[in-house]
């Protein structure tokens, strides 16, 4: 071969690979941000659970005297699945403990009555304002069942009132959200959430030396959560 083709070769190859690299380029997108149909979701925050509860009184042998809830802070897990680009349907899993305090009289001298575990799985429809953007609010409501379990009288009660049984009745109600996730990766997002849960119980308290009291307890907590998502 003349070094004359032989320079004509190269230069023909060397146009052929410019003119071939776009399209070579165009088979390897940019990662898509933001959510659509047929995403799943996936979040693990770290929850306040801070009830706004508000108390009967315990009867029949303590009228006008009343209990408080504590906050607790845990772990959730959350599931997301995006039904459209806009509507989405979230599951929420955690447990929390809590305990029940007297707040005057005779069982607020003993102070700590109570505790337990709760459940409430959530499922809520969320309408996602901007799936296709880097922050993306959205809103909720759905439905609540809530469970009590592991529930134990304090050592106080059990030292005032004898061996204490203590009961405390499931709770179906709704809830609401709001919240916003914002990509910190193509697939990966910061979460910041808040509910409010319809929670209304009743706790039994059994006794040996006052017999079986009854409060009837509304929880109705605000759930604040931060934490990290990703888009599976």
């Amino acid at each position: 071969m003349t070094s004359s083709i032989k320079n004509l070769a190269i230069g023909a190859a060397c146009a052929g690979m410019i003119v071939a690299a776009p399209a070579f380029a165009q088979t390897d997108p940019a990662p898509r941000r933001g959510i659509a149909a047929g995403d799943v979701l996936v979040r693990v925050r770290t929850i306040l659970v801070a009830p706004n509860e508000k108390s009967g009184s315990i009867l029949p042998a303590f009228p006008g005297e009343r209990v408080g809830v504590n906050d607790s802070f845990m772990p959730e897990v959350d599931v997301t699945y995006m039904a459209t680009d806009h509507i989405g349907f979230e599951l929420i899993a955690s447990t929390t403990k809590h305990h029940a305090d007297g707040r005057t009289g005779t069982t607020g001298s003993i102070g700590k009555l109570a505790s337990t575990w709760v459940l409430p799985p959530t499922l809520t429809a969320q309408y996602h304002v901007n799936p296709t953007g880097k922050v993306r609010p959205y809103v909720g409501a759905g439905l609540n069942y809530t469970i009590f379990w592991n529930e134990k009288a304090s050592d106080g009660l059990v030292a005032a009132v004898a061996s204490t049984d203590v009961h405390m009745k499931d709770s179906f109600g709704w809830a609401a959200q709001a919240g916003v996730d914002i990509d910190i990766a193509p697939k990966v997002f910061l979460n910041l959430d808040v509910k409010y849960i319809d929670i209304d119980t009743t706790a039994r308290l059994r006794t040996t030396a006052a017999g079986t009291q009854r409060v009837a307890i509304s929880l109705d907590p605000l759930v604040f959560g931060v934490g990290l998502g990703i888009r599976l």
